[in-house]
């Protein structure tokens, strides 16, 4: 889908998202490049999507190990740790992480000047202070917990993580923060096979619908959300909750998906929370549904944030 040539929109929204998000990868890898392209080009015409800053190496260690950052910056890494990112080192990879999290960043100042912030990447939930895992080099809900904390733009922070997968290294990093609320439903099965322990963490068996699971978003995740009385929610907005996932073992339909946003949305909306999204993970076997799913965050923050 292409944007119009002289696109207007009445609203202050934006969403973040680099034009070329590629870095070297064997072949048949199953990084899913696909998503971030299409959901840039579903989005353009709805809302402006500029590319995100690059974030700088002091902001990372901000949450991330100095030293370890930069062994990483200078690729002096070994096989083991290649192999618990999922990714081979290379430069553009890691200019790719950079930006990913620039753009949470980002996100971050305008949610606290418009009510909303959008990244159309970021949710990397399983990078820890010193250790990569899972596609995930730089942990962005950390950080902007870290920045928002640090520069008075929050008093306290809810991280609200509904990627299929437990937001481990967002688990351990927060878990000493008084001031942070960790809340991850996630399947209890999947990877990572070791758990940490977040604030609150509602871990479900396999095959879940869209009623199982909107029932314990109602009635268990929202509530104890709320009863946290938080001024900043992270919403990690995971697709791969679908039916259909590669690394998912849930059964969501998109309209679950698209009720399970909503209702995220409007609480954030009725309690005046600025509300950061970030897109997380999915891997659907259709790509067309994993970028419609994505793009659902945006298109459910339009119609209830805007």
């Amino acid at each position: 889908m292409s944007a119009p040539a002289s696109p207007t929109f009445a609203h202050p929204f934006r969403a973040y998202s680099p034009a070329d998000f590629h870095f070297p990868l064997p072949d048949g890898h199953r990084f899913p490049y696909y998503k971030y392209a299409g959901v840039r080009e579903v989005l353009r015409p709805h809302l402006p999507v500029p590319d995100p800053p690059t974030l700088s190496w002091t902001d990372a260690a901000r949450v991330h190990d100095p030293q370890w950052l930069r062994r990483w910056r200078r690729g002096e890494v070994d096989r083991a740790e290649e192999r618990a990112l999922g990714l081979p080192w290379s430069p553009e990879m890691v200019e790719r992480s950079r930006r990913a999290a620039g753009g949470s960043l980002a996100a971050l100042h305008d949610a606290v000047s418009t009510g909303w912030g959008a990244n159309l990447a970021g949710g990397t939930h399983h990078s820890f202070a010193d250790r990569a895992e899972g596609f995930c080099l730089l942990n962005d809900a950390a950080l902007l917990t870290r920045v928002a904390l640090d520069r008075g733009l929050a008093s306290r922070v809810a991280v609200i993580d509904l990627d299929v997968h437990q937001g481990n290294g967002t688990a351990a990093m927060l878990g000493p923060e008084a001031r942070a609320f960790t809340l991850s439903v996630h399947g209890e099965r999947n990877y990572p096979f070791r758990k940490e322990r977040s604030s609150l963490d509602l871990g479900l068996g396999d095959g879940v619908t869209d009623s199982e699971y909107l029932e314990v978003l109602h009635r268990q995740a929202l509530p104890a959300a709320e009863a946290f009385r938080p001024d900043l929610l992270l919403y990690l907005a995971g697709a791969d909750v679908l039916a259909g996932d590669r690394f998912g073992r849930f059964a969501l339909s998109l309209d679950g998906l698209r009720e399970r946003n909503r209702a995220v949305l409007t609480w954030a909306r009725v309690a005046a929370i600025p509300v950061v999204t970030m897109l997380a993970g999915g891997y659907n076997h259709d790509h067309e549904l994993t970028i419609k799913a994505h793009a659902s965050v945006v298109f459910d923050g339009l119609e209830v944030l805007g």
